[in-house]
């Protein structure tokens, strides 16, 4: 299976080629949340470097959300452009499940994991995923700090995403120890690795358009 994924939800752009399971070519710039003018740069650096050309591909794989609004919009239209014009599907992939993805199968065997991303308006947008599990418990939810779900008495969630130190210091002030992964942005690479989940059927189908819990603060002229 080939897949080419794209992400530009946080701040990180990133692309990668994705083959049976090996990541061929993968490039990516830290910065500015989104970073959409490079997406079509980085998409044809990772085509050209993975020696292959769009039509090669089965799948085109892009994060829904949440995250921002621009850096969103510009990789989903980026993927759902590209798969309309080879006729390839285009995979949605959620911002938790690219972020989870990328914590140690050690860590992720062991304790449940909470992605949490910053929303910019003094909430965070937390997915929780059981130890050992690929889907989420249940979609993004977004909560002040201290709405944060309980946790069974000795339990350590894994935290990743660019809020999990927020997170991590609302639960110690709960007397709960967190695990910080490192993780903290998402990458293109398990992006496509959880789009290959989704392809397979062991994760339920998920449309490639932006996913949204709270409304954006960007309007689109006409909306």
């Amino acid at each position: 299976m080939r897949i080419l994924a794209v992400d530009g939800a946080l701040a990180r752009a990133s692309a990668a080629v994705w083959v049976d399971g090996r990541v061929l070519a993968r490039a990516g710039v830290d910065g500015a949340r989104g970073q959409p003018t490079l997406l079509p740069r980085l998409t044809q650096q990772v085509l050209r470097e993975a020696g292959l050309e769009p039509h090669a591909l089965d799948a085109v794989a892009a994060v829904v959300g949440p995250g921002g609004f621009t850096g969103l919009r510009a990789a989903l239209a980026l993927a759902q452009g590209l798969a309309l014009a080879i006729g390839r599907p285009a995979v949605g992939v959620t911002t938790g499940e690219a972020l989870a993805a990328g914590v140690s199968p050690a860590l992720r065997q062991a304790h449940p994991v909470w992605t949490a991303v910053d929303s910019r308006r003094g909430r965070v947008f937390l997915e929780r995923f059981d130890p050992a599990r690929d889907a989420a418990l249940a979609a993004p939810e977004s909560l002040a700090l201290e709405e944060l779900p309980p946790l069974p008495p000795g339990v350590s969630p894994v935290l990743a995403g660019d809020a999990a130190a927020l997170v991590r210091d609302a639960l110690a002030a709960r007397g709960v120890e967190a695990i910080l992964s490192g993780h903290v942005l998402p990458d293109a690479a398990n992006v496509a690795a959880v789009a290959a989940l989704r392809l397979d059927g062991r994760l339920p189908p998920l449309a490639a358009l932006p996913l949204y819990v709270e409304p954006p603060a960007v309007r689109v002229p006409g909306q």
